[in-house]
């Protein structure tokens, strides 16, 4: 690409980041299962409010959202004016990179990372390092060792998308014992409402005791408002401060901030979500390994399929969109071989089993 414009040499490095698809042209009923979305939609409660909302659309929203982040607080016991909110998690992301990144400073995350932390740093011209994991876990050591005097952010995703893995809190605490004041750690918990696990932590804890930690979290996935781009963030006073002086005046739509204060307030419908893919996502890894496929173990609301090669799971990818079922390529991250599916509802599940089942069949009898 040529341009005329004397742009930032790290912009022109972005391949920029390419969502889920979808919509395929297909017979079947149409499976999307590529963007980790909630099979059982929002909350009714939720689309009501954003419906009722819209009445004062000649009006800007309330640029601070202090009613969200005053239902954040009751929900979750952080105090209010240590939160922000932001058009989905992914807009705090870039935020944190545009202020506290810079040309010539570093920002680093896992290996297998979400790919906007890459995008964010180049965007901000800092230099993007990716740094080795061990069994598709962020490797504490190996983040440490990758420290240097030019690091400003460090981020890490718990749980992991793609892979579902998951880092300890003794892993977290351990990590942040070794960054200096001036570096941030940046704990993106987009999935953290779906893991019971008792060694895992959000990262609050430490954001409690700390002002060099955030988190973020997103409505998104288990309170299924993904279209409506809604997400929030905790961190000490001054974190929220200067990202407030790169935050834009009114980010996050009336709709939004209504639907998510509604979403908040009916938990019944979350734990709902919540309980299917805690009875699915087992069933579905012990299904798809007993088909002799590799399954990596999960807390979110994803499975990651190995296929052993780049070639078949390619091949799997193709037969899958022609069953209707839309899956998400992981080449991106670096994991050609694996496809990733989203937990979807029971039906959607019993139908995959079904075609990766005939697609394994079709190989064997093509070999």
């Amino acid at each position: 690409m040529s341009s005329d414009f004397d742009i930032k040499d790290s912009i022109m490095t972005i391949h920029p980041y390419s969502p889920g698809e979808s919509k395929i042209d297909t017979d079947f009923p149409l499976r999307q299962l590529a963007a980790n979305e909630a099979p059982l939609g929002p909350s009714p409660k939720a689309v009501e409010a954003a419906q009722d909302s819209l009445v004062t659309a000649n009006r800007y929203p309330d640029s601070s959202a202090a009613a969200l982040r005053a239902k954040i607080s009751e929900r979750f016991g952080f105090p209010a004016e240590n939160l922000i909110c932001g058009a989905g998690s992914d807009e705090l992301i870039s935020l944190i990179c545009a202020a506290f990144a810079e040309e010539g400073s570093e920002v680093l995350y896992s290996q297998h990372g979400f790919l906007m932390y890459k995008i964010s740093a180049l965007a901000a011209g800092a230099t993007p390092v990716a740094v080795p994991e061990t069994d598709l876990r962020m490797n504490v050591d190996n983040m440490i060792a990758a420290l240097t005097e030019r690091t400003r952010v460090v981020f890490v995703a718990n749980p992991n998308n793609p892979t579902g893995s998951y880092s300890t809190g003794e892993e977290l605490a351990r990590l942040h014992a070794a960054l200096p004041p001036s570096t941030l750690l940046a704990i993106d918990a987009a999935y953290s409402e779906y893991v019971d696990a008792d060694d895992y932590s959000d990262g609050s804890d430490l954001v409690a005791t700390h002002s060099n930690v955030m988190m973020t979290r997103t409505f998104s996935k288990l309170f299924g408002l993904a279209a409506l781009r809604i997400g929030w963030g905790y961190a000490s006073e001054d974190v929220i401060a200067i990202l407030n002086r790169v935050r834009g005046p009114f980010n996050v739509s009336v709709p939004a901030q209504a639907a998510a204060t509604a979403a908040l307030d009916d938990w019944d419908w979350a734990m709902n979500a919540k309980e299917l893919n805690n009875r699915l996502l087992p069933v579905v890894i012990q299904r798809i390994r007993g088909m002799g496929l590799q399954v990596y173990d999960s807390v979110g609301n994803f499975v990651l399929i190995d296929f052993g090669s780049a070639e078949r799971s390619t091949a799997a990818d193709a037969y899958l969109r022609s069953q209707g079922v839309i899956g998400r390529s992981v080449a991106a991250y670096g994991l050609a071989s694996c496809l990733r599916m989203t937990i979807g509802t029971e039906a959607d599940m019993d139908f995959i089993f079904g075609a990766l089942e005939r697609f394994i069949d079709s190989e064997s009898k093509g070999a």
